[in-house]
């Protein structure tokens, strides 16, 4: 089953990892270091989808002229 997020949805920590397809603690990592915007809600964390999404587009990778080894 696919879930469908809006920009104001909200996901957990483990929800943010299983879209990344990395652990949870390179999520909590990537919220320690401010490289992703989270917010608490009471002892969990927050991510808001529209910032996950912003984080996606500030570290996404141009396609470079020249393939590297060619």
């Amino acid at each position: 089953m696919t879930t469908v997020y809006t920009d104001d949805s909200l996901l957990t920590v483990r929800e943010v990892a299983d879209t990344m397809r990395v652990s949870t603690m390179t999520v909590y990592r990537l919220i320690k270091a401010g490289e992703l915007e989270a917010f608490r809600v009471g002892a969990h964390f927050r991510i808001r989808y529209s910032d996950l999404k912003h984080y996606f587009e500030a570290h996404t990778v141009a396609a470079l002229d020249t393939p590297v080894g060619f």
